[in-house]
C-alpha cells in the first residue's frame, strides 16, 4: 500500500491521484475501487463479513462537491460490513482497511448507485470519492446476552440456513487461547450438538449460517464448557473459547407447519427424552432447548379430537414444568414463573407448578408472594413437608425483613430529630 504524504490530494486531480498511487482492492481486479492510504492503521486483523463498524467519511463528486458526510453530523457512521447496508465500494473499501486508518476510495459507478444514480444529489452513473476514518469494528453479537460473538472469514452461498432439527456437516478448530484443542469434521442434530461434544455456541450459530461459510465465534463460558469445564480436552472451568467453524454441507428438518400431528407428537416424545438426559447430566440450557421444541410444535395446536387435546395438553404440561425447573437451575426466576404461569393457566392445582413458583419467588425476596405459593400447594396437598417447611421460611424472611425496615426507619427518624434540636 502507498501511503500519500507528498501533497494533498484536494490539490490534485482525483483521478490523476488514484491513477499514480492507488491500488485496486477489488476482489475480482476490475479497478471498481481503487484506494489511497493516507494515515496508515494500527497493525493488526481488519474486519470481517458482519462486524460491526464505526467510521467518519465524507462523500464527494469528481467535481469536488461533498453530497454527504459524517463528520458534518459530528456522529461516526455505524453499520455491518458486507451486508449490503451501505454501497459495494464502502464494503470493500473498509474491509481493506485497519483500526485508526484514513483512506481515500474511488467508487465506479457499479461500485457506487449505477446507472439510476441517487437524485437529487448523486447523477446517474457517477463516480464517488470517499475519504474514510476506520474509528473501530467488532463482531457481530448472535445473543442477547452477549455470549456468542461471530466474524466471517468466507462468507457462504445464497441466504438459505439450517433451522433446528437440521443435520449440520461442519469442519471445527477449537482453541482456548492459543492452545488447539480440538479439530475435525464431525455432524451432528442442530439442538443436540452436546451428543458429539460440540458446545451449545457453536450449535446456536449455526442457524444464522449458510452453506461454505467459515467463521470465527468466540463463546463465552455459558456457550462453551461452562463451570466445569471439560477435562477430556484439559479445558478449566470458565473458560473462553474460540472455534473456528466451516458449514460444508446440511439438510434441513422440516419447519414445524410441515409436519403434521403424529409427527409432532413423536418428535415431542423423543425431545421429552433427549431433555431428561441433558437435564441429568448438568446440561440445563441444552435441556432447554428440547422442551422449547415440545412447546413450539404443540402451543397452537387447536381443533383437535378430545384425547389428542388430552395429549397435546399432557406433553405442555410437562415441557412447561420441565422449562422451570431447568431456569431454577440457571437462576432465571422469572422465566421460572413465566413457565409455572403456563401450567397453573391449564391446571390451576398442580402442585409441582405452584411449588416451583414459590421457590423462584422466594429467591426473588418476593416473601409474601412465596408464601402464597406454598400455602396454595398445602390446599392442593396438606402433607406437602417441603412446603410447610419453606411456609417456616417465608415467615422468618418477612419477620427478619419488617425488622430490618423498623431499624432503618427508627435511625431515619433519630436524625431527623438531631437535625431539628440543632437547627433550634
Amino acid at each position: 500500500m502507498t501511503t500519500d504524504k507528498d501533497q494533498s490530494m484536494d490539490d490534485q486531480s482525483p483521478a490523476v491521484v488514484f491513477a499514480v498511487k492507488g491500488i485496486d482492492v477489488t476482489p475480482n481486479k476490475d479497478e471498481g475501487v481503487r484506494k489511497v492510504v493516507k494515515k496508515q492503521g494500527e497493525d493488526g486483523d481488519r474486519p470481517m463479513i458482519g462486524d460491526k463498524v464505526a467510521v467518519h467519511y465524507t462523500g464527494k463528486l469528481l467535481n469536488g462537491k461533498k453530497f454527504d458526510s459524517s463528520m458534518d453530523r459530528k456522529k461516526p457512521f455505524i453499520f455491518n460490513l458486507g451486508k449490503g447496508q451501505v454501497i459495494k465500494g464502502l464494503d470493500i473499501g473498509v474491509s481493506s482497511m485497519q483500526r485508526g486508518e484514513v483512506c481515500m476510495l474511488l467508487c465506479k459507478p457499479e461500485y457506487a448507485y449505477g446507472s439510476a444514480g441517487c437524485l437529487p444529489k448523486i447523477p446517474p452513473n457517477a463516480m464517488l470519492q470517499f475519504e474514510v476514518e476506520l474509528l473501530s469494528f467488532k463482531g457481530e453479537v448472535l445473543t442477547d446476552d452477549g455470549g456468542i460473538t461471530r466474524r466471517i472469514k468466507v462468507k457462504g452461498e445464497g441466504y438459505n440456513s439450517p433451522n433446528d432439527g437440521s443435520t449440520v456437516h461442519v469442519h471445527l478448530e477449537g482453541r482456548c487461547g492459543e492452545r488447539l484443542f480440538d479439530s475435525r469434521n464431525v455432524h451432528f442434530i442442530v439442538g443436540e450438538s452436546e451428543d458429539m461434544g460440540v458446545p451449545l455456541g457453536v450449535d446456536r450459530a449455526m442457524e444464522k449460517m449458510q452453506k461454505g461459510e467459515c467463521c470465527m465465534l468466540y463463546l463465552k463460558p455459558k456457550y462453551g464448557f461452562g463451570k466445569d469445564g471439560r477435562a477430556q480436552h484439559k479445558i478449566g472451568p470458565n473458560s473462553d473459547l474460540m472455534y473456528e467453524v466451516t458449514l460444508n454441507d446440511f439438510e434441513k428438518a422440516k419447519e414445524s407447519w410441515e409436519l403434521d400431528l403424529k409427527e409432532k407428537l413423536d418428535l415431542s416424545a423423543r425431545a421429552k427424552q433427549k431433555g431428561t438426559q441433558y437435564f441429568k447430566a448438568g446440561c440445563f440450557l441444552q435441556a432447554v432447548v428440547q422442551y422449547q421444541r415440545i412447546v413450539s410444535w404443540l402451543e397452537m395446536e387447536f381443533g383437535v379430537g378430545k384425547e389428542q387435546q388430552q395429549t397435546i395438553q399432557n406433553f405442555l404440561l410437562v415441557a412447561q414444568l420441565n422449562l422451570a425447573m431447568c431456569y431454577l437451575r440457571l437462576r432465571e426466576y422469572a422465566l421460572v414463573v413465566e413457565n409455572c404461569n403456563k401450567v397453573i393457566e391449564l391446571d390451576g392445582k398442580n402442585e409441582k407448578a405452584l411449588y416451583r413458583r414459590g421457590e423462584a419467588r422466594l429467591f426473588r425476596n418476593e416473601f409474601s408472594l412465596a408464601m402464597s405459593d406454598f400455602k396454595l400447594v398445602l390446599q392442593v396437598n396438606p402433607s406437602n413437608r417441603a412446603a410447610h417447611g419453606q411456609v417456616s421460611i417465608c415467615q422468618c424472611k418477612i419477620r427478619e425483613h419488617h425488622e430490618r425496615d423498623k431499624k432503618i426507619y427508627a435511625n431515619m427518624f433519630q436524625k431527623f430529630a438531631e437535625h431539628d434540636v440543632k437547627v433550634l
